[in-house]
């Protein structure tokens, strides 16, 4: 099971946690301005289940007000959902007895709270600053990709300004993922730690965002680190048996000779992989029609302007169909590729498929000057981590 695919499983998981023993009482006193429900639910999603638990329900006051309350072993994200909403109306953390919550309804957007305002648990409120932080952060990663998204597509392509705005959304990026480890790093409590990470990770999925997710072993590293502070907690060592249960990730092709083919270019002239020995070559398997390769694209175009003078290249390779030469060349123009493309233009048949055992595109190999495979599917900003690491200085 690939690192994806786990935290997938794991992000129901991570919405609770924490530390101590015994059955602890658990009141949220809450108030609902600018609009009315039905019915609100307090839910629990513990580690060892993994699955969602009702705890509690109850139909508001008149005047929006509510009282839900709940038993728990050890300290645990509590969500509050209203009425048949999918995604909760906050989360709390039940490090407090009591805890009280106001949920502010803007009138133009009744579906999810404007904003909400705890008291009574420290957690719940650094948990909340956190989500504010981050969310602010991710919505200019947004605007920017928009923006870039715009220029790329312009009838003039002015290339300073795409430069300079493929700049600010690294940047952008990296606040993103310092601010998710700073917070991770400054707390020890289970509950706190896995929601914060599971919230990360369910974005570092969308390859739109741009954000490099944390590797299992660093999951793992983290999980050790909570356990030692908190050897008593059933629910981190629920998780921690899941990892070790899971089955090594495949190497693939690392460490192995990169299997040669030769593929024509848009001239038809036959490139073969062997002709790029002695330089660090990225080999980029894409397709127009792909909207992840396309939106993956412009992290190779900032990774080729940077690196290119250190004994790097890209080697694009597409999937486009037979028919599909015409939207393959528009897509180079348009994504501003400037390096070495071949394709035979035989889709999903293309004998390099099976040779690198192609299971999905956007996919990569990077290939040292000697011709073994040194890493693959290397994706946002861990592209830009890995050939910084890798490439002579």
């Amino acid at each position: 099971m690939s690192i994806k695919h786990f935290i997938g499983g794991l992000i129901l998981i991570f919405f609770t946690a924490c530390s101590g023993s015994g059955s602890k009482e658990f009141t949220v006193k809450g108030k609902m301005v600018g609009r009315s429900a039905s019915i609100i639910y307090l839910e629990e999603v513990p580690m060892a289940t993994m699955q969602r638990v009702l705890i509690d329900s109850v139909k508001p006051d008149k005047d929006g007000s509510f009282k839900l309350q709940a038993k728990a072993e050890e300290e645990t994200i509590f969500n509050i959902r209203v009425e048949n909403q999918e995604y909760p109306a906050a989360s709390l953390v039940n490090d407090a007895a009591t805890v009280s919550l106001t949920l502010h309804y803007n009138p133009a957007g009744l579906d999810f709270p404007d904003r909400y305002e705890v008291t009574g648990s420290p957690l719940s409120n650094s948990l909340q600053a956190y989500m504010l932080v981050f969310n602010k952060q991710l919505e200019q990663v947004f605007v920017l990709g928009k923006e870039l998204d715009s220029l790329q597509k312009a009838p003039v392509v002015i290339k300073p300004a795409i430069d300079a705005l493929v700049a600010n959304r690294s940047l952008l990026i990296q606040a993103v993922q310092q601010t998710t480890d700073s917070t991770l790093n400054s707390t020890t409590n289970p509950a706190f730690t896995m929601l914060v990470l599971g919230y990360y990770q369910s974005m570092a999925g969308n390859p739109a965002v741009g954000l490099s997710g944390y590797t299992m072993e660093q999951v793992q590293s983290l999980v050790k680190k909570l356990i030692d502070k908190n050897p008593k907690h059933k629910g981190l060592e629920a998780v921690s048996i899941m990892i070790a249960e899971q089955p090594k990730a495949p190497q693939g092709l690392i460490g192995q000779t990169a299997p040669e083919f030769s593929l024509p270019d848009p001239n038809g002239k036959m490139i073969s992989l062997s002709s790029l020995r002695g330089r660090y070559v990225l080999v980029d398997f894409w397709a127009s029609w792909c909207k992840p390769c396309r939106m993956e694209n412009p992290t190779v175009v900032e990774a080729y302007a940077k690196f290119k003078n250190r004994n790097f290249t890209v080697l694009g390779v597409s999937l486009d169909k037979p028919e599909g030469k015409n939207d393959w060349m528009n897509a180079v123009m348009k994504d501003r590729l400037t390096w070495t493309q071949v394709s035979d233009l035989q889709y999903w048949k293309s004998p390099v498929v099976a040779l690198y055992n192609i299971e999905g595109i956007p996919y990569n190999v990077l290939i040292d000057p000697d011709g073994k495979v040194v890493a693959e599917s290397l994706r946002g900003q861990q592209l830009a981590a890995t050939l910084e690491q890798v490439l002579p200085k």
